[in-house]
C-alpha cells in the first residue's frame, strides 16, 4: 500500500470523540481497533523498509570506512516523512476502510437465532 498517497495528516490532529464513537458505540473499542490497525501498519512499513534497505547491505567483515549510499538515504527520508501509523490507522477508521468484528457479539447473535 502506498501510504504517501493517504489523506492522513502528518502532524497530530485533535479528533472529535463523537466521530470515533459513532462506528462502534464505544470510544474505547474504537481506540482498540485503531491501535490494532496501527500495529499492523507499523509492521508492514517496517518489513517494507527492511526489504528495501537489505538491497544495500554489505556483508564484508572489513573495518573500512562506512560508505553512505545516496539511494539508501533517499529511502530513509521517504519513510521519515510518512505519517505515523496511528494517524494512518485513525484516518482509515474514520473513512470506513477498516474491517472489524466483535466475536462476543457475533456469538450472542448466533445463540439468539437458535432459540
Amino acid at each position: 500500500m502506498d501510504y504517501k498517497k493517504s489523506k492522513a495528516p502528518v502532524n497530530t490532529v485533535t479528533r472529535d470523540v463523537v466521530e470515533l464513537w459513532n462506528e462502534t458505540d464505544n470510544v474505547y473499542e474504537s481506540v482498540a481497533i485503531i491501535a490494532k490497525r496501527a500495529n499492523q501498519i507499523s509492521v508492514e512499513i517496517k518489513q517494507d523498509l527492511s526489504k528495501k534497505l537489505a538491497e544495500f547491505a554489505s556483508y564484508s567483515d572489513s573495518l573500512e570506512e562506512v560508505f553512505e549510499n545516496r539511494e539508501q538515504i533517499e529511502i530513509s527520508r521517504y519513510y521519515e516523512k510518512l505519517p505515523k501509523p496511528t494517524l494512518l490507522a485513525t484516518q482509515e477508521f474514520l473513512d470506513g476502510n477498516v474491517y472489524w468484528r466483535d466475536p462476543s457479539k457475533d456469538g450472542l447473535e448466533n445463540e439468539d437465532a437458535q432459540v
